[in-house]
């Protein structure tokens, strides 16, 4: 049934009043995140509501919602809450509007606009109102009441409550209050708020047999009539209609007639539905079945209208969150891939930068391996030179001194001594000359081993030709080289041998080399890595090869080594 409820649309002047003072007190007004675009969005989203479209309208607050920061801008998301709550009303979406507008209640914390609070909450109590939830929409109006410091508002919220006691039947409870707030000098004031109480108390003394009820209705239908009140005249008509209804049914149909051609005017389905079925009960015949035909079209439309209009508000929404929840991943994904980039860019400035490092080590280590080689090869060389020079030089030296060198004897000793000591010069020198490690490298490595052979040890070399040379690397033909020096120079000063056999050949991908001499060996528990063969093992280790000594005392002196090509 009709009832005087401050409802949208008649309570939509209260609603804009307070977003009216919310949209021009900038100075407490929340500062949206992109505020330009926030804007933008709420003048499309007005709009479109001015012009009573609202599927653009919500969708436009929608996004202007979602352009807010919720957690700084908690007043702009209160208000685009609100706007979609109420176009979810005005087109009968209740549960989708007490969604939006539950929505909102959380924000009342950080709010900065006192204004808000009530109007949410009569939104809400509208919306259980109209689900006949109708304990839930008292707690919301009175929620509403708490928060409203304005004594007009406070009436309208008070009628409010009444208005659910009608629906429940509820006539006394219903005419406490409203007998309450019509005395109120405010109420009494404001015309339209007086006759809105007037024709809802009026209404409840004719349901409890109060014969003053027809005068307070008649009342209530003057002041409308004078101040254009037309939602309070179609609800004043289809109180007189049922008041006349039982007894005077021509003056009901009149009234409900009246009431009907309003509502028509003023597109409210749902008021011509209910003035629609007033004709049905107080007509007949034709008139009945015609004004029945028009209700079932009208019913028929509404549903279906609702229908669209809640599921078109339910996909928007989605569509929204959606749009959102996909942009927010993608976000989200592209910190990802940046995050993975900048840690792949890092990764590979630390592995360059370790690199570096390690290449600038192993260089000083490598020089500091030169200059340590070098020192040890100018000890080598100075310790020969003393050893095995210095005294042949400073006896040739005393013989010169001593000897009559026009003696041809004399002068021939001499000239062989000079001779020896200029051929094991030259040896020194080679050893520790630069090797050449190119195409001639097997020549000079012969010539080198044929150097140790004279008139009591004779050195043989075979297998040296029996593969190509061109595939094994340079550093490892110099290590060869002095490995097999290293073994020649022991040799002739420990071995007394007077044969050595160096065998080279290819296995695999290993070269592995044999060296015997037949000369005194030494024992097992004298062997060391003395006297040149320290130097043997590190030069193969260096090249990651293998090496066996084989020292028996009295038989010889056996070294088998390898290396991988």
């Amino acid at each position: 049934m009709i009832r005087q409820l401050f409802r949208f649309p008649n309570f939509i002047l209260f609603v804009l009043l307070c977003f009216f003072f919310s949209c021009q007190n900038e100075n407490i007004e929340a500062v949206p995140n992109n505020k330009a675009n926030y804007n933008l969005l709420l003048k499309k989203a007005e709009r479109y509501e001015a012009k009573h479209i609202y599927d653009s309208a919500f969708y436009y607050y929608n996004e202007a919602k979602l352009n807010c920061n919720p957690k700084i801008d908690g007043d702009n998301v209160i208000y685009a809450l609100i706007r979609m709550s109420f176009i979810q009303q005005v087109q009968s979406d209740y549960s989708g509007s007490e969604a939006n507008a539950t929505e909102a209640i959380p924000y009342f914390k950080e709010t900065k606009e006192p204004s808000y609070p009530p109007v949410v909450y009569n939104i809400l109590g509208i919306a259980y109102k109209e689900q006949r939830n109708y304990e839930r929409s008292i707690f919301y109006y009175q929620q509403a009441l708490r928060f409203t410091p304005n004594t007009l508002e406070k009436i309208i919220l008070q009628n409010n409550i009444a208005v659910v006691y009608m629906d429940q039947k509820k006539y006394d409870q219903a005419i406490k209050i409203l007998k309450s707030i019509s005395e109120n000098r405010e109420a009494i004031q404001n015309q339209e708020t007086q006759a809105r109480i007037l024709d809802n108390l009026g209404y409840c003394y004719f349901k409890t047999g109060n014969v003053n009820g027809i005068s307070l209705l008649n009342e209530s239908l003057k002041v409308r009539k004078l101040t254009h009140d037309d939602f309070g005249l179609i609800a004043s008509y289809y109180h007189l209609a049922d008041y006349y209804e039982t007894s005077n049914s021509a003056l009901a149909v009149d009234y409900a007639m009246k009431g009907y051609t309003i509502s028509s005017q003023l597109k409210s389905v749902d008021d011509q539905l209910q003035l629609l079925g007033k004709l049905i009960q107080n007509t007949n015949g034709i008139d009945s079945k015609k004004y029945s035909i028009t209700h079932l079209r009208l019913s028929d439309s509404l549903i279906h209208s609702r229908q669209v209009a809640k599921n078109q508000f339910a996909k928007i929404k989605y569509d929204a969150t959606k749009t959102k929840t996909e942009n927010a991943n993608l976000k989200l994904e592209k910190e990802r891939i940046s995050n993975r980039n900048t840690l792949l860019v890092i990764s590979l400035i630390t592995f360059f930068i370790v690199v570096f490092l390690l290449y600038i080590i192993l260089r000083i280590k490598h020089k500091k391996d030169k200059q340590h080689e070098a020192y040890n090869t100018e000890i080598r060389i100075a310790k020969k030179l003393h050893d095995e020079l210095a005294n042949d030089v400073f006896h040739a030296m005393t013989f010169a001194e001593t000897q009559d060198l026009n003696v041809g004897t004399n002068k021939e000793s001499l000239l062989h001594t000079l001779d020896n000591i200029y051929s094991r010069t030259r040896n020194i020198s080679k050893e520790n000359s630069t090797i050449n490690t190119g195409p001639d490298f097997i020549n000079h490595l012969k010539e080198m081993l044929l150097g140790y052979s004279d008139k009591n040890v004779n050195v043989i070399s075979k297998g040296f030709e029996s593969f190509d040379w061109s595939f094994i690397e340079d550093h490892k033909k110099i290590m060869l080289y002095r490995i097999l020096q290293e073994l020649l120079v022991n040799m002739k000063k420990h071995s007394q041998c007077s044969l050595v056999v160096i065998t080279i050949q290819k296995m695999g991908n290993k070269i592995v080399v044999d060296y015997s001499d037949n000369g005194i060996g030494i024992s097992e528990n004298k062997l060391n890595l003395k006297n040149g063969l320290q130097n043997v093992e590190n030069r193969i280790e260096a090249i990651k090869g293998t090496i066996s000594f084989d020292a028996t005392s009295g038989k010889g002196f056996k070294v088998n080594f390898s290396f991988p090509v």
